[in-house]
């Protein structure tokens, strides 16, 4: 009985040395031993093992955090207020450093943050506050990690979430935007406009061409068969003797008698043409004018 009462303080003792000797770091832990007050640098991971009561340790989370700066009223180059919150993603580099040389970071952090953001927003116009958030990052960055840099801590990335002008400069803005997209639209119907009448001048143009181009085809191919006409006319012109024209005259004055017109005109030619008819004519009468008189004598 009493070695069972010997023993269990005994067993309680070696396990809280263990407990206190034996320490698991997880691969994205590290623990900074400090050894009667003095740092003898970081631990793990895996398996560290310690003094009892002569090590003290404290753990380091490597992982990267973010740290939410809430709004912040800061005054633009151009004296406008404007409210900004934004994240600040953070790592940590030196696991002694951040213990050693920073008691609280994140109050320290986000105090560099508030006043370096009054800084970099105070040198740029309202205008490019709203509109390089990218740029006004990166400046916030690197100006951060500047300070950072001394208590191992590596400032990643720092991104603006919401800024939130003055109501004036955001009624101001909607006018604006109004306006330009009015603008745009009408910049829009106007070469809509545009592009619709050049469409249809051309559409008129090529239609004309083509018009043009069928009338000139046209007007060949009657030339060409008028022209045909006329050598076919003149073939057959040149077998035609005297007599025949005068016939065909004879023919069409008979045409024309037969219609109800007063006035006739005559071709200049058209005495010319009956002159070989009267001479005929005239043969005819003086021959029976010669057999009279020969019938006469005879008697």
């Amino acid at each position: 009985m009493e070695v069972v009462i010997v023993a269990v303080p005994v067993a309680a003792l070696v396990i809280l040395i263990a407990y206190m000797a034996i320490k698991i770091v997880r691969e994205y832990q590290r623990v900074v031993v400090f050894r009667l007050g003095r740092c003898v640098g970081d631990r793990g991971p895996g398996v560290v093992l310690l003094i009892p009561i002569v090590d003290q340790p404290v753990w380091v989370d490597l992982r990267e955090v973010y740290l939410e700066i809430p709004h912040q009223t800061c005054i633009t180059k151009d004296n406008a207020p404007i409210s900004i919150d934004f994240l600040i993603y953070w790592k940590v580099v030196d696991p002694t450093l951040s213990v050693i040389q920073v008691k609280n970071f994140a109050g320290a952090s986000q105090g560099i943050a508030t006043t370096t953001l009054r800084a970099v927003v105070g040198d740029i116009p309202l205008d490019d506050v709203l509109a390089k958030r990218d740029q006004i990052n990166d400046v916030l960055r690197v100006k951060l990690d500047e300070v950072t840099e001394r208590w191992g801590v590596k400032v990643t990335t720092v991104e603006i979430r919401e800024i939130l002008p003055p109501r004036e400069v955001q009624e101001a803005m909607n006018r604006q935007m109004s306006a330009e997209r009015n603008r745009r639209a009408m910049v829009t119907e106007a070469d809509g406009k545009r592009e619709a009448a050049i469409k249809v001048a051309e559409g008129e143009k090529q239609s004309t061409i083509l018009r043009a181009e069928g009338d000139r085809q046209a007007a060949i191919l009657r030339a060409e068969g008028f022209s045909l006409a006329l050598g076919k006319i003149f073939d057959v012109a040149r077998t035609v003797d005297a007599k025949t024209m005068t016939l065909q005259y004879l023919e069409t004055l008979k045409v024309l008698g037969a219609g109800d017109s007063t006035k006739f005109i005559f071709p200049l030619e058209f005495t010319n043409l009956l002159r070989p008819l009267l001479d005929h004519t005239e043969k005819a009468a003086d021959g029976q004018k010669a057999a009279e008189e020969l019938k006469i004598e005879k008697n």
